[in-house]
């Protein structure tokens, strides 16, 4: 009876001591991060309507080039009994006239013609000399993404008289050459039409521009962040002159990936662009953006968020000293190292969720782990209480609002008279964001953005 109560006594005193002690030391086990690394984060497909501009200059500059010097050699009399040779003797000058494009062709023509008969070699030859300038007015369309044109001799004005060798003299022949100048009509319309199908083909200028588009550039360096963007399928529309410029809508169907590390490489494939003609084109920019949060940046930014607040229940409280996160199993896992009745480290697992209005990533669904619940159901069963859980809750969260500028600041340049090659030119505008989801990596959270805005390119001054 006495050896009973004396290990009641025992037990009584250390129930005594053990609830008035100040400090309960806990060791709970670290749940360790989960080893996946998926380093690739794929965003819906996104949608960029880039309202396409070609200056009539531009056209002009390039038809300049395809056609220079000698533009037409026909050496071959026995055909349809005429050699010619064209030559352009200053630039062509291109203008719109009434919804079509209005050529001037400076040139020289030198021709023979033969004529009379074979019968018995009665026949003779003689050269004519061609020199001053031609209009031609233009029907055009485009076509699989060539620029063609119908083109027909408008106007000609001579700058020196037509003349034709006779026994070695010039001698002029304006009156008799201007009724039958048909036979070179044809041949100088369909050089011209060639020249222009073959200078203003724009596709490969489209990819060149994509190709450069595709290039992955760094978003932040801080967080080793890359942008990447994988043209799926372009679409264009029917152009329309304007009074300077060729119109047209383009429209580009593409994925946007946000890669963290090393700079990915341009898997741009020339050949899998699938280019689509349609009627419309919507038009605005959609795109996606992955607001990148490393769980070094959050977890020193929740730390500062506990900092110099305490916690209590009744007379018992503890204060957080600092606060680690990582990822398991999809769930944020939140370390809180804390002193007070409690002296040690506590995990709670939550999922990360955004609040759109104050642009701050939250954890919600937030509980104790099971080993921490087990050891403070013996130790600090008060800590457990949902009051105290919900005061650590409120400020287990974050702004991304800075993300999300540096996001929005990254791309700007790119809308901004941004020339990926020379002579294209990009510009543009962007939106808010509007959030669209949250998923957790072993590297970082991301918080995937969506924007709308608008964007046109311009060719004007190509090599």
């Amino acid at each position: 009876m006495a050896t009973f109560r004396v290990t009641l006594f025992v037990l009584f005193l250390s129930q005594f001591f053990n609830s008035c002690s100040t400090t309960q030391k806990i060791e709970a086990l670290k749940p360790l991060p989960s080893d996946d690394t998926p380093m690739v984060y794929n965003t819906k497909t996104s949608f960029v309507n880039m309202p396409l501009e070609i200056s009539l200059t531009e056209i002009e500059n390039q038809l300049n080039k395809t056609l220079n010097g000698q533009i037409y050699d026909d050496s071959n009399l026995d055909d349809d009994k005429t050699e010619m040779k064209i030559t352009k003797t200053a630039p062509i000058r291109l203008v719109m006239k009434n919804g079509k494009i209005q050529t001037t062709l400076p040139l020289k023509i030198w021709s023979r013609f033969k004529y009379g008969t074979d019968f018995m070699g009665l026949n003779d030859t003689r050269e004519i000399n061609l020199n001053g300038t031609i209009t031609l007015i233009s029907d055009v369309k485009l076509s699989n993404w060539k620029m063609s044109t119908t083109s027909k001799i408008d106007d000609f004005e001579w700058s020196e008289s037509p003349t034709i060798i006779v026994a070695g003299k010039n001698v002029p022949i304006t009156y008799i050459i201007n009724p039958t100048l048909s036979i070179f009509k044809s041949k100088i319309a369909k050089k011209i039409d060639d020249a222009i199908e073959k200078s203003c083909d724009f596709k490969p200028y489209v990819l060149d521009v994509l190709e450069k588009m595709s290039t992955p550039f760094l978003t932040s360096e801080q967080y080793q962040t890359w942008f990447k963007l994988i043209p799926l399928e372009v679409y264009v529309t029917d152009a329309v002159l304007g009074k300077s410029q060729i119109n047209m809508d383009l429209g580009l169907k593409c994925n946007m990936q946000t890669m963290v590390g090393l700079k990915p490489k341009n898997s741009f494939d020339r050949d899998a662009v699938q280019f689509k003609a349609v009627a419309k084109i919507p038009e605005k920019l959609t795109a996606n953006i992955a607001a990148i949060s490393t769980y070094e940046s959050a977890s020193r930014i929740i730390s500062n968020n506990f900092k110099g607040k305490e916690f209590a229940a009744g007379s018992r409280k503890i204060v957080v000293q600092n606060v680690s996160l990582w990822q398991k199993d999809s769930k944020i896992i939140i370390g809180l190292d804390m002193t007070g009745s409690i002296n040690g480290t506590i995990y709670l697992s939550g999922s990360p969720n955004y609040n759109a209005v104050t642009k701050e990533i939250y954890f919600e669904q937030m509980d104790y782990v099971l080993n921490t619940k087990g050891l403070l159901t013996r130790t600090a069963n008060w800590l457990l209480q949902g009051v105290i859980l919900k005061k650590i809750q409120e400020n287990c969260r974050y702004s991304i609002k800075e993300n999300l500028e540096e996001g929005k600041k990254s791309l700007l340049p790119y809308l901004n008279n941004y020339s990926p090659m020379k002579g294209v030119f990009v510009n543009g505008s962007m939106n808010d964001f509007d959030f669209e989801k949250v998923e957790v990596t072993d590297k970082a959270i991301i918080a995937f953005i969506t924007t709308t805005g608008k964007m046109n390119v311009k060719i004007d001054g190509m090599d």
